[in-house]
């Protein structure tokens, strides 16, 4: 068998936690040496910063490829390679794609949708046309009649390896506020007030039938499958003791800084958007992700619905909050998502773990994502 070797030299490589001027040596597919120094041999990267890959965990990105307007589908694998090259283009190495697991009244989407995205992302997976690496994340609305079905759909998936529970029913977790529900749903639905309340009642009724039955079936499925448990939207202590007894690993997004610091004390990996860190504040009128990183509380960092995003605030957060160092905001978008989830061989730049790696430039404050190698190979 050949042996492949690529040497990147005068380089700012992003270890754990320093930045070291140096040489990187990528051999059949893995980091095998770290230097300093500048080499004659290999390719000069001008003093760029070599982070590793991005893991991103969570990203509702797929679905607006899949289904750009009311009614239209596109080919569910044009709309995969869509996503995954603006994903691999955004430095994103390793991508958890979200699919909806249980339909909101709203949604214009189905759960054979779903199982159809699914099948392209592992068509393509198997076929070798992705650049990023791609597992399936489940978004479980536990509230919605049909979740259970859905989810089964999915039983015997190995891809699957990520699920999070969710309700978002008014007067529940990211909605508490029904002030902040109305705003969002009557903009986005186009609702009267009267159609809007009768649409509460209705959802707040499913969530009282059905979320306790389907936390309980879905996290105990999830448990014996080997699957990734989070938690979605907590706002309070109670919610995050449930989600310890549920055996929950990631906290997605509390909206309260009271339920992300018992996530954190409960040594649950506490998750926030990087819109949120990028726009100063939730959409939705909850916690900042700004404030919980000053005060130790946050531990990943995810794209959610933009891409871009992601290194964006890796190199951005570090500005907005004197604390954390340039090595531990990478570590927020890289070491942190890829150990939560149990992917022990990336999001760490050292010898003998796969040679995921951006090349980024910094110009006036935005990251320019220069090339994108995975498994020393590369893709953008």
């Amino acid at each position: 068998m050949t042996m492949t070797e690529t040497i990147l030299t005068n380089a700012r490589i992003v270890l754990v936690d320093e930045v070291v001027p140096g040489t990187l040596v990528i051999r059949d597919g893995k980091i095998a040496d770290i230097a300093g120094g500048v080499t004659r041999a290999g390719e000069d990267m001008e003093g760029d910063f070599v982070i590793p890959g991005l893991v991103e965990l969570h990203t509702d990105h797929l679905e607006g490829h899949y289904a750009p307007r009311p009614k239209v589908r596109w080919n569910p694998i044009a709309s995969v390679l869509a996503h995954d090259a603006q994903v691999a283009t955004a430095g994103i190495t390793t991508v958890f794609d979200a699919l909806r697991v249980g339909m909101d009244f709203e949604a214009d989407l189905t759960m054979e949708d779903m199982r159809r995205l699914a099948d392209a992302i592992e068509d393509s997976v198997r076929e070798n046309r992705v650049r990023a690496d791609h597992f399936v994340h489940l978004r479980c609305e536990v509230s919605a009649p049909d979740c259970l079905e859905a989810f089964a759909l999915f039983d015997g998936d190995d891809r699957v390896k990520m699920a999070s529970l969710m309700d978002h029913a008014p007067g529940q977790r990211q909605f508490a506020s029904l002030d902040a529900y109305a705003m969002y749903y009557m903009g986005k639905l186009k609702m009267s007030e009267e159609a809007f309340r009768a649409y509460c009642d209705k959802r707040i009724a499913q969530s009282q039938e059905n979320s306790a039955p389907n936390r309980i079936a879905i996290s105990q499925a999830c448990r014996e499958r080997g699957i990734v448990l989070a938690s979605h939207d907590d706002a309070t202590v109670e919610h995050v003791s449930e989600a310890i007894e549920q055996g929950i690993r990631v906290a997605e997004f509390p909206t309260t800084q009271e339920a992300a610091a018992a996530s954190k004390n409960a040594g649950l990996g506490v998750l926030m958007g990087a819109p949120n860190v990028m726009r100063g504040g939730s959409h939705s009128g909850n916690v900042s992700a700004r404030q919980l990183a000053s005060e130790g509380l946050l531990d990943i960092l995810s794209s959610d619905y933009i891409p871009f995003s992601l290194i964006q605030s890796a190199f951005f957060i570090g500005e907005a909050v004197d604390s954390i160092s340039l090595p531990a905001a990478v570590a927020m978008v890289s070491k942190n998502p890829a150990e939560a989830v149990g992917l022990t061989d990336r999001g760490v730049i050292e010898p003998g773990r796969r040679a995921d790696l951006v090349r980024v430039r910094v110009d006036d404050h935005v990251p320019v994502v220069r090339t994108v190698w995975r498994e020393g190979r590369r893709v953008a």
